[in-house]
C-alpha cells in the first residue's frame, strides 16, 4: 500500500472540505503513515473535520489533547470533544469518556457517569467497557458490590477475547466470593489471558502451578510463567523468582539469581524485595557483603512501611552498626514498626521509654508498649512491665490500659479491611 499516494489524494479532498478526508489525513499525521508525524498538522486537520461534527475526528482530536506526545495535555479540551463524539454513538469515545469519569481526568470522579458511558459502549459490544462494568460491580464503586453481576460482565468481554476480563474472571473463580470457587475454571481463564501476553494472568498462572491449585503442582511450569511475567516487568513475579531461587523452592538454590531478581523488583519499588536485597547485602549472599548497600535498601523498604525493615533500622541506630549511633532515630523507627504491630519493636520501645533511652522516661508509654508486646507472646515483656507498673500511679495505669484497648480495636478493624481488600478484583 502506497501511503504517500493515499496522503496526496486525501490532501486534495481535505482541501475541498471533505470531513472524512480531513479526519483520515489528521490520523495519518498522528500515526506517521504516508506523511511525517506532525502533531500540529494532525490537530489542524482533525479540528477542520470536528468542526463539521465528524465523530471520529472529535474522538481522535480528544485523544491528542488527552496526552499525545508533542501536544500539551489538556483534559479540559479533550472532555467536551469526547462527549460530542460519544453522544453521536462513537463507541470508543463512550468508553474513553467512561474512563475519564472513572479516573477523574478533566473532571471529578463520578462513578454514575462512568457506568452510564461504559454501558453505552458495552451495548455496542465494546469488551473494554464490559470489563470495566465488571470491575465497578466487583469493587462496589457507586453500586452495591455484586460478584455475580461482575462475573456476567467479565464473561461478555472474555468471550470476545479481552485479556483483562479473562484474567479478572480467573480471579473471581479463584476467590469464590458469592460464586462457587473453581480453580479449574480459574486456571482456564488465566491461561487464555496469559497466552495473549497479559502479565497479571501470567503471574497468577505461575502461582497456580507453584501451589498446585486446580492442577498438578509443577515448579518448572510455575517458574516458566513467572519468568514471562517478570520479563515484562511484573515486580511481584520478579520478587517471587527471587524467593524461589533464594529458598530453593523446587529449584537448586542460587543466591546470585535470587539477588538479581530481587534487585529488578526492588528498583520498581517493591518493598519486600528491597528488604530481602538488604538482607543479602548484609549477609553477602549472591552479592558482595556491603553494609552501606544493605542500609540503603533497608531504608527504602522502611520508608514504604515495611515493619521489619523499620525495626532493623531501629536496631542499627540503636547499636551504631554501619551508622553513627543515634538513640532518637532508633526510637523513631521502633515506633514506626511498633505502630504496625511488630512485637519486637513494641518490646524495645517499652524498654526505651522505661529507662529514658532516646526520649525522656515515660512510664505510661513504657507500660503500654510492654503490655502489647506481652499480649503478642514476648514473655520477658511481662517481667519488665511489672517493674514499670510498680512505679506507676493508678491514673497512669488506667490511661495506658485504655490506650491498649483502643490500639487493639483499631488493629482488628485494620486487619478486617485488609482482608476485604485482598478479595477485590482489580484492573490488570
Amino acid at each position: 500500500m502506497d501511503y504517500q499516494e493515499i496522503a496526496l489524494g486525501l490532501r486534495h479532498a481535505a482541501d475541498q472540505g471533505d470531513a472524512d478526508a480531513q479526519t483520515s489525513l489528521g490520523i495519518m499525521y498522528r500515526n506517521d503513515k504516508g506523511v511525517p508525524a506532525d502533531s500540529r498538522l494532525a490537530v489542524f486537520w482533525l479540528t477542520k473535520a470536528a468542526d463539521q461534527g465528524h465523530a471520529e475526528a472529535e474522538y481522535n482530536l480528544a485523544i491528542v489533547y488527552a496526552g499525545d506526545p508533542g501536544t500539551p495535555r489538556d483534559y479540559q479540551r479533550a472532555l467536551p470533544l469526547l462527549r460530542k463524539a460519544a453522544e453521536r454513538g462513537h463507541t470508543r469515545a463512550q468508553f474513553t469518556l467512561g474512563l475519564m469519569f472513572s479516573n477523574g481526568h478533566g473532571t471529578s470522579v463520578d462513578h454514575a457517569q462512568a457506568l452510564h458511558w461504559f454501558r453505552k459502549a458495552a451495548e455496542q459490544e465494546h469488551p473494554g467497557a464490559q470489563n470495566h462494568i465488571g470491575l465497578i460491580y466487583a469493587k462496589g464503586d457507586g453500586v452495591p458490590q455484586d460478584h455475580r453481576q461482575a462475573m456476567a460482565w467479565f464473561e461478555k468481554a472474555a468471550i470476545q477475547g479481552d485479556a483483562a476480563a479473562q484474567s479478572n474472571l480467573g480471579k473471581i473463580y479463584g476467590i469464590g466470593k458469592d460464586v462457587p470457587q473453581n480453580f479449574s475454571q480459574a486456571l482456564s481463564w488465566y491461561r487464555k489471558a496469559a497466552e495473549q501476553g497479559y502479565v497479571t494472568a501470567q503471574f497468577k498462572l505461575g502461582w497456580l502451578y507453584e501451589t498446585g491449585q486446580g492442577i498438578s503442582q509443577d515448579i518448572v511450569l510455575a517458574v516458566s510463567w513467572y519468568r514471562k511475567a517478570a520479563d515484562h516487568g511484573h515486580a511481584k513475579a520478579q520478587f517471587t523468582l527471587g524467593q524461589i531461587y533464594g529458598h530453593a523452592r523446587g529449584v537448586p538454590q542460587d543466591f546470585t539469581l535470587a539477588a538479581d531478581w530481587y534487585r529488578k523488583a526492588a528498583e520498581q519499588g517493591h518493598r519486600d524485595a528491597q528488604f530481602n536485597l538488604a538482607v543479602m547485602y548484609d549477609e553477602g549472599l549472591g552479592v558482595p557483603q556491603d553494609g552501606a548497600s544493605a542500609l540503603s535498601w533497608c531504608h527504602k523498604a522502611a520508608e514504604q512501611g515495611h515493619a521489619i525493615a523499620q525495626f532493623t533500622l531501629g536496631l542499627r541506630h540503636d547499636s551504631g552498626r554501619d551508622v553513627v549511633q543515634d538513640c532518637e532515630k532508633a526510637l523513631f523507627w521502633y515506633l514506626k514498626a511498633a505502630e504496625q504491630g511488630y512485637t519486637r519493636a513494641q518490646f524495645n520501645l517499652g524498654l526505651m521509654y522505661g529507662c529514658g533511652h532516646g526520649a525522656p522516661a515515660d512510664l505510661a508509654k513504657a507500660y503500654t508498649w510492654l503490655t502489647l508486646a506481652a499480649a503478642d507472646g514476648i514473655s520477658k515483656a511481662v517481667a519488665y512491665r511489672t517493674i514499670v507498673e510498680d512505679k506507676m500511679s493508678r491514673a497512669q495505669r488506667k490511661k495506658s490500659e485504655m490506650f491498649v484497648c483502643d490500639y487493639l480495636e483499631k488493629r482488628k478493624s485494620h486487619d478486617q479491611r485488609r482482608a476485604i481488600r485482598s478479595d477485590s478484583v482489580v484492573p490488570g
